[in-house]
């Protein structure tokens, strides 16, 4: 029987091996975390809506913002999967523990068409993967339309992906979602995405984007009680994205767009579209292999009217990158977020400096 036993191990080992080697997947993943201070706060910070910079003043600690643990596997030529898993501090379990989830699940079928691929399943959105790429320090922050929720970084969804030419100088994304971003799909309505990316030169990205949200209608309040009229309450997003990187010297970019809710503003009085908007102007500076420098800034208006103020922010941060080692970099780096008077009080700055490890692994 022990013979028996060994020879069924034997087997199993090598034919592991042999499919080891024979494997086209891929284990990656990576971190990044900080030690944090919130080393100024406003005393009523608790009270004001879209604040990116909160939390208690005096409040430290160390925290982890992201782990990735991603698999990726080329099933033939022509079809390829990724499957990721997510750990960070806002997805905790129901003892407040720190919380896995799928961030990913996906599969690609390449060259569906030539010079476009049909993804499926959990996947980037479109605005979010560009803007991360000009931005280039994620582990840093998000970009504007994420960290203010206007575009979620991922749905599920099928999308169509390609080039309009050989040399890529034109390309495209389209793709319809759930609109509910990781989460399982509980309504009826979707959300269009579209964009086109123009590389006139090598270093240089320009991105026009929309999309259309679509939502249940909403009653009107100045039609007939008794009889109620309804209006459209989708959500359209436009943005505008240019990166210029010098491999290995510096890289400047921004990012701009507009939010509009159909008939977001409404009342006894008046009925008409709610408009937001933001701003993000960012770059970095590689002083040496080991040594860079980065920062941006970033301005939102949730609502343009001019009967609604004090809710504008202003947000910055800027750090020093180290790496000691190619898959490794430590970040200082302080953020700030300031805002807008409210009734004649004025709001301090949120100010948080931290230090952030960033790193890959396998």
């Amino acid at each position: 029987m022990k013979k028996i036993i060994l020879g069924l191990l034997c087997l199993f080992g090598s034919h592991f091996l042999f499919a080891q080697e024979n494997s086209s997947g891929k284990i990656s993943g990576y971190m990044f975390g900080d030690y944090f201070y919130n080393a100024v706060r406003d005393t009523g910070l608790s009270a004001l809506s879209n604040v990116a910079n909160g939390g208690k003043q005096d409040l430290n600690g160390f925290q982890l913002r992201r782990v990735y643990f991603t698999y990726d596997n080329d099933i033939s030529e022509n079809f390829t999967s990724r499957f990721r898993l997510e750990a960070d501090q806002t997805a905790n379990t129901s003892d407040g523990k720190i919380g896995v989830f799928v961030k990913d699940a996906y599969l690609t079928w390449k060259n569906i068409f030539d010079g476009s691929d049909l993804t499926f399943g959990i996947q980037p959105t479109l605005v979010i993967e560009n803007a991360d790429a000009d931005w280039g320090h994620r582990f840093l922050e998000k970009t504007i339309l994420d960290l203010r929720g206007i575009v979620s970084s991922r749905d599920i969804a099928l999308s169509l992906k390609g080039k309009f030419d050989s040399n890529g100088v034109l390309k495209y994304w389209v793709m319809i979602g759930d609109g509910s971003g990781n989460k399982p799909e509980t309504d009826k309505y979707k959300r269009f995405y579209a964009h086109l990316q123009y590389n006139p030169i090598k270093n240089l990205s320009v991105t026009l984007y929309g999309d259309l949200k679509s939502k249940p209608d909403v009653t009107d309040p100045q039609s007939n009680s008794t009889s109620p009229s309804t209006l459209s309450n989708n959500d359209l997003t436009y943005a505008l994205l240019l990166g210029y990187k010098e491999k290995d010297n510096f890289s400047v970019g921004a990012e701009a767009f507009l939010n509009t809710t159909q008939n977001g503003i409404r009342s006894s009085s008046i009925v008409k579209d709610r408009n937001g908007m933001g701003l993000s102007f960012f770059g970095s500076y590689d002083f040496s292999k080991q040594l860079s420098a980065a920062a941006r800034f970033d301005y939102f208006d949730p609502n343009t009217n001019t009967d609604f103020t004090g809710d504008s922010r202003n947000w910055l941060i800027f750090s020093l990158n180290y790496k000691p080692v190619d898959k490794v970099t430590i970040s200082p780096n302080v953020i700030v977020e300031t805002y807008e008077e409210i009734n004649g009080r004025s709001i301090d700055a949120s100010i948080t400096p931290r230090i952030t490890f960033y790193y890959s692994f396998l």
